[in-house]
């Protein structure tokens, strides 16, 4: 008899994660959702770090040998390697935080081991210091058993088997929110941007020079998925300057370690604090700025804000709801006659009666480019429909990144994206889509179509996709900016020729009563026969 094949697990990211949240569920001293969440993120940046080392250890013990130089001669392993340096944004790590020593250590002595590691790469790098949090492992105290489960499990995450990954250190933190969301509140905005939303706003705002901020950059996974993409396009990261505020100190240790881990340089501030009561860039000026702000944020309002100059020209937002002071906060950082921003908000702030007189001044003031509403499942752990807002210093025209714009004044391209949703995500706990390739290629071809020289704004529309649409049609609507107010919707039941149509539904009915009739005969055919026969 032939044996039976051995089918063998395919090692994927979410089921490395899944058995480290059920050792984690199950272990004692565990911790809170967050601290669980940063202990699993903390080691998977100790892993790619080491590893990274590692390859560039490998890489110049490689060139030195093309050199005709022996990397094992002392004096020449002395001079290249006692104090490595690499210019790839590679880290030099000490003996003891290296991956190779801790996957090392026997169980017993993990956590001291752990901790270790972090305090000699806080006192030994200044651009590491602050990504996580000393102590981390020792004081949680896992039993040796459950942490070298643990670490087993992080040694099979390598980039080389998830090179594919965008943003890996985001894909962790993703997953912990949507495992663990029972405990992440939506108004301490937990969210993730998905890889391909980020995609899409690139895609719109073209940001491969100058600078990029965003005021609420969370886990960083705006800047690294920017960053790769600017790779994609120009090759060259160092011609962005990145800047970045994040609010909660946890999740701004992690932006910090998301983008040394991709040696991205960076300026977060010295500190995690609120991007509205202790503006850290505070008059800065961005060439970019892509955010997810918190949807429908409560609670942050300050009396000192009352007067604040980032809404002087306008009114002062709301105090039960964030959204438009996210707007005037990004509006007040963006360079005049150039910048751009491209930002996500839900979709309630398209036509809010208590922010009119907001809107009513930004529409006035051109500031408002183009309004996208997305469809709802692009994201795992909201529900809220959300738009893509793109706001413009510049929309008189001339030269931007190889193309010719043309004067876009008192114009607004409104798209409505809402039923791309063809191309459903595959093992997701709920529904979800995600945009592709060429949906995204497309929503950015159809803008830059719009903005660019030789294009009739007064014309510029296709039913229920997309529509130009100017000051004074807006004004009419009361300074509302909900796409379908403007966008044309064709009522497909007017396509129908109604006699035909009855006349089919007439012949279909007369067949099924036909087939009914010829049913009820045969069965009564049949009782006849089988009382004949008892007879």
């Amino acid at each position: 008899m032939a044996k039976a094949k051995k089918t063998e697990e395919k090692i994927n990211l979410d089921s490395i994660l899944f058995k480290c949240r059920d050792i984690l569920r199950a272990a004692r001293n565990s911790g809170s959702f967050f601290e669980k969440r940063d202990m699993m993120l903390t080691l998977v940046f100790l892993r790619f770090i080491g590893e990274k080392f590692e390859d560039g250890v490998k890489k110049l013990r490689q060139n030195l040998i093309a050199q005709g130089l022996d990397p094992d001669d002392e004096e020449i392993f002395a001079a290249f390697f006692d104090d490595a340096t690499f210019t790839d944004g590679t880290y030099n790590l000490p003996v003891e935080a290296r991956w190779s020593t801790i996957i090392n250590t026997p169980a017993p002595g993990l956590n001291v081991a752990l901790d270790t590691a972090l305090h000699s790469i806080a006192t030994s790098s200044k651009q590491l210091k602050g990504c996580f949090v000393e102590g981390t492992f020792t004081t949680r105290n896992l039993a040796a058993n459950d942490i070298k489960k643990i670490v087993d499990e992080v040694n099979k995450i390598s980039h080389k088997a998830f090179g594919e990954e965008k943003d890996l250190i985001g894909r962790v933190y993703e997953y912990f929110l949507k495992e663990f969301a029972v405990n992440a509140t939506k108004e301490e905005g937990e969210f993730y941007t998905p890889h391909d939303v980020v995609q899409l706003i690139a895609a719109m705002i073209e940001p491969f020079d100058g600078t990029l901020y965003d005021p609420c950059c969370g886990s960083g996974g705006m800047f690294v998925q920017s960053a790769d993409l600017i790779k994609e396009k120009k090759g060259d990261i160092s011609r962005i300057n990145i800047y970045g505020q994040e609010k909660e100190p946890a999740t701004y240790r992690l932006a910090k370690m998301n983008l040394a881990l991709r040696g991205i340089s960076h300026n977060l501030g010295e500190e995690a604090d609120s991007t509205f009561t202790h503006d850290l860039h505070k008059g800065i000026y961005f060439d970019y700025i892509m955010a997810n702000p918190p949807f429908n944020l409560k609670g942050w309002y300050d009396e000192n804000l009352k007067n604040d100059s980032r809404w002087q020209d306008y009114t002062t937002p709301p105090e039960s709801n964030a959204n438009y002071a996210w707007i005037l906060h990004m509006l007040s950082h963006l360079r005049a006659n150039k910048g751009v921003a491209g930002f996500l908000l839900a979709n309630g702030a398209l036509g809010d009666s208590d922010t009119v007189e907001i809107r009513k001044k930004l529409i006035e003031k051109d500031k408002v480019e183009a309004i996208i509403i997305l469809p709802r499942e692009l994201f795992i752990t909201t529900d809220i429909s959300v738009t893509l807002w793109i706001l413009n210093e510049n929309k008189e025209g001339g030269e931007y990144h190889g193309r010719k714009l043309r004067n876009r004044e008192d114009e607004i391209l409104f798209m409505d994206l809402r039923t791309w949703t063809e191309n459903p995500v595959k093992n997701a706990n709920k529904k979800k889509v995600e945009l592709i390739d060429t949906q995204i290629k497309k929503a950015a071809d159809i803008y830059h179509a719009w903005q660019s020289e030789g294009t009739d704004g007064a014309n510029y529309a296709v039913p229920e996709l997309y529509r130009s649409v100017n000051k004074d049609t807006i004004k009419g609507q009361n300074w509302s900016l909900v796409p379908s107010k403007y966008i044309e919707f064709i009522d497909h039941d007017l396509d129908i020729d109604f006699n035909v149509e009855m006349s089919r539904i007439q012949a279909e009915m007369r067949n099924v009563l036909a087939q009914e009739k010829q049913s009820q005969k045969m069965l009564e055919d049949a009782f006849r026969g089988i009382g004949y026969g008892i007879e």
